[in-house]
């Protein structure tokens, strides 16, 4: 572990409270010293739209934006139904303890170009509050995809779309991006008929590259782009800026949020490159590895923007990635991508505000303008513009180094002004190594979050019996696709977490000994047709996420292992369907559906539970009293309903394990034995390997111990034990637990002694306090620590071991310079696992036969 973390902040100098999080190392620090894992969910995939306007949806689109008649309040919870309370107790259910907390620019300024949603803002501070009162840390996501809703992502406001001189309305018809909604066409729209994850294309398509381009690069590449005086790139940015430095200012005034719950802010979403870089327009990159329906060139999307019909290539996306299609005809009808001057007059600069220099033609190609293409020969003049510095030919671009970083820089300063402990969690383009940057900007506050997909399961949504190595790819590891090919679950899984391994890596190699967070990894719910949804094979496969479980289980076993990684897995979405997915172009990643749940309930009486748990001294009102994630949620409880019962949730009460019911954690749940997982979450020294055989149920944890890690009734090793493995059963019961009262922790701790050697493994479960009507679920797991003793509350295992005092005092373990010592701890379920696969559907007690029940119910 080191020297005990400084008591001042590295950051502004000011003595750091118990709740501090320290970040100055590859593993996040409580002020004890304890390694922090931080694992939990993208909340949520619902705040990209508006309430009641999902992706799919036309009626109101435009107009309502055009007006800006819309509003996000009520994304991502609604506060006045209950269901928000249910919702996050869930969460804190599975073990997580931390959210990427979504929301968009066009959240905060739709209005028009300095216009806040003050309503919003208000909003978002009163689901802030509810997420701290229920214990979770967060950090803010300015979230976008491919720029904007009506660009076919999510992020920015309608007007800055005109701002770029770009007529939203004929997108769809110029090709400039796909549109869900609008899908195939404005005038026939089939938006059931959206091919699947093809909307990540629209990076490659002209809207997005044009203003990615105009955002990061335009003074550099589009000079007379002139709106209110000033480049473009300076107009967009700090239209940007400012609208998240509003909300940030917002928060700051917002007692006990920041630091407490705030931890820090992500940089944009996964940043479009544009053209930035582009070796050759006449031609589709060539390192671009998403080829999904027709895909223009740079050059044929600039001729589509100015109304002419081109042929283009399409492209089929397969087990074996793209291959070539046909060749087809796009024809715009003459209608042009760019703004016309007599609608900039009504619906340009006249509506929203600006005025545009002089130099800025309405209603032609801006890249045209700046000499890169010629419209009335279609010769394109300039065909590696993008590739080098239009001020110094001899400098070849790199996009993050000299565009990125920059921007960045800005953004980052902004967040500081109002949050002066904010952690910066960085988050270059996809697959790309964070940038270099001054470590004046980020002062031991700082982390990289890097995003990573199983990309052939997410663009096939089947599971394979092949995978390929994509980050090798796309760094030039291989000199061909077959050479990344790795076959079986074994080498899927070892590639997986390798790829994994090298993110962290990149982390150390460029921006020092910072922590790494997973900012999204997921896997889709659709599978094979929906067949998990009953749409094929007459219902036969309805309720079986088997494969979404591999799926899950191989990219969250790929944070284990020596990578012992930070996540936040993407997502949870309370209005998740089975038609529409997550409600926005088809995306169908939620944790949790409604249409999962069940109606009735299940209860598996074939467990032998002839043995009672143990009844053990109360531990008193101040057991929860320390920095680990357990101590900071409020003790507030709330009546909320829970299928056709009703429970007292609290987070005191979900921790203690009295709140926490089979139908809490299972119902609506999908593939939960592959998301809800054990881990450390708080490690006396460092965490230096996790394992976890979802098969077997059994986790075993490897702790690099030093002299100076002194474990003790404060500060201990707290290792998440998920009742969804190791509970004694999984009961849907009926009963309710109605008390009024905040828990107070009198009856639920237990501990056995156990000591380093060769000891007899001890068998320890959780009590049941005689005042509740319904039996709550228990624990009932062999642990078998090499050093120390345990202590069980609810689902988490407290750890307490001594440190090594010389390398003598450490009985079969390792051991390194200055005495440091490996510990190790093993965690399995009396009687095995609970059954879950293929072959055990007939099993007793089993995951399969909740289920089910659950889709027997449902019928």
């Amino acid at each position: 572990m080191g020297p005990a973390p400084p008591s001042t902040s590295p950051a502004t100098g000011r003595p750091v409270p118990s709740s501090y999080l320290h970040s100055s190392s590859a593993f996040f620090r409580d002020t004890s010293g304890r390694a922090i894992l931080l694992r939990g969910v993208n909340f949520s995939g619902s705040s990209k739209a508006p309430l009641g306007q999902p992706s799919h949806q036309l009626d109101n689109f435009w107009e309502d934006a055009e007006s800006g008649n819309l509003s996000f309040v009520g994304r991502p919870l609604d506060l006045d139904d209950g269901s928000a309370d249910t919702h996050l107790a869930r969460l804190r259910a599975w073990g997580f303890n931390v959210l990427r907390f979504v929301f968009t620019w066009e959240s905060l300024e739709h209005q028009g170009p300095g216009k806040y949603d003050l309503e919003y803002i208000e909003y978002l501070v009163k689901v802030l509050y509810k997420v701290k009162e229920w214990g979770f840390r967060v950090f803010m996501d300015p979230h976008q995809d491919v720029w904007s809703r009506f660009s076919g992502g999510s992020g920015a406001p309608l007007w800055t779309l005109y701002a770029c001189g770009i007529d939203p309305r004929n997108i769809t018809a110029t090709y400039g991006a796909l549109l869900h909604c609008e899908y195939p066409s404005a005038e026939d729209p089939k938006p059931n008929t959206f091919p699947g994850m093809i909307w990540g294309t629209n990076y490659t398509r002209l809207v997005s590259q044009t203003v990615f381009t105009l955002f990061f690069a335009g003074k550099t590449y589009a000079p007379k782009c002139i709106i209110d005086g000033v480049n473009i790139q300076d107009y967009l940015q700090g239209h940007f800026i400012d609208a998240v430095g509003a909300l940030a200012k917002r928060l700051s005034e917002a007692p006990g949020l920041f630091d407490e719950c705030i931890i820090g802010w992500d940089s944009m979403n996964e940043p479009g490159e544009g053209l930035v870089g582009h070796p050759d327009l006449a031609k589709l990159n060539p390192s671009l590895r998403l080829k999904k329906g027709p895909m223009p060139t740079p050059l044929e999307g600039m001729r589509l923007g100015m109304g002419e019909a081109v042929e283009v290539e399409t492209w089929n996306f397969g087990a074996m990635g793209p291959s070539k299609g046909q060749k087809v005809v796009i024809d715009p009808k003459g209608k042009r991508l760019w703004l016309q001057p007599e609608d900039e007059a009504s619906r340009g600069g006249g509506k929203w505000g600006w005025k545009r220099g002089e130099e800025w033609e309405m209603g032609t190609c801006i890249w045209a303008q700046h000499g890169v293409w010629e419209p009335t020969t279609s010769a394109l003049l300039k065909p590696d513009y993008f590739t080098t510095l239009p001020s110094d030919p001899s400098h070849v671009v790199e996009f993050t180094d000299d565009f990125f970083t920059f921007h960045w820089m800005s953004y980052a300063s902004t967040v500081r002004l109002h949050h002066p402990e904010a952690i910066h969690f960085i988050q270059a383009p996809v697959f790309h190594p964070p940038p270099r940057l001054p470590e004046s900007f980020l002062k031991n506050r700082a982390a990289s979050s890097p995003h990573y997909y199983d990309g052939l399961t997410l663009m096939t949504k089947h599971w394979n019996w092949f995978n390929a190595d994509a980050l090798g790819l796309i760094r030039g590891k291989y000199w061909s696709l077959m050479q990344a090919i790795k076959i079986g679950d074994k080498a899927i899984r070892q590639s997986i977490q390798d790829q994994l391994g090298i993110l962290k890596d990149d982390t150390a190699e460029v921006l020092g000994q910072y922590p790494t967070l997973i900012g999204e990894l997921g896997c889709p719910y659709d599978m094979d047709e929906k067949r998990a949804y009953g749409y094929v094979d007459g219902g036969k496969g309805e309720g079986d996420y088997s494969s979404q479980q591999k799926a899950w289980d191989c990219s969250l076993n790929a944070t284990d292992g020596p990578n012992c990684l930070n996540y936040t897995s993407w997502t949870y979405v309370p209005d998740n369907s089975h038609q529409w997915g997550d409600l926005w172009n088809g995306e169908d990643l939620s944790l949790w559906s409604a249409d999962d749940l069940a109606t009735e309930v299940y209860h598996d009486e074939s467990r032998d539970d002839s043995v009672p748990p143990s009844v053990v001294e109360s531990s008193g009102n101040n057991a929860l009293q320390d920095t680990s994630f357990t101590s900071l949620a409020s003790s507030a409880t709330l009546q909320v309903p829970l299928g056709n019962s009703s429970k007292a949730l609290s987070p005191a009460t979900i921790d203690s394990g009295e709140g926490v019911t089979s139908s809490l954690i299972i119902d609506g749940a999908r593939a939960l034995p592959a998301v809800c997982r054990p881990f450390p979450v708080a490690t006396v020294g460092t965490p230096s390997r996790i394992d976890f055989d979802i098969k077997s149920a059994v986790f075993r944890l490897s702790v690099r111990v030093g002299p100076e890690d002194v474990s003790d009734e404060k500060t201990y090793t707290e290792i998440y034990v998920p009742f969804a493995h190791y509970a004694s059963d999984l009961d849907l019961g009926s009963g309710s637990l109605t008390t009024s009262a905040p828990y107070t922790d009198s009856a639920n701790t237990s501990r056995a002694s156990l000591y380093p050697g060769n000891d007899k493994p001890k068998s320890s479960r959780s009590s049941t306090p005689s005042n509740v009507p319904q039996r709550p679920l228990e624990l009932d797991v062999t642990i078998n620590p090499s050093h120390g003793e345990v202590e069980i509350k609810g689902q988490y295992v407290r750890w307490y071991y001594p440190a090594p005092t010389s390398p003598s005092s450490v009985f079969g373990t390792g051991t390194g310079s200055g005495g440091d010592a490996e510990y190790t701890i093993e965690i399995s379920r009396n009687g095995g696992a609970i059954a879950r696969d293929e072959d055990s559907l007939n099993m007793p007690g089993g995951w399969d036969e909740v289920m089910r029940m659950v889709r027997e119910i449902r019928r």
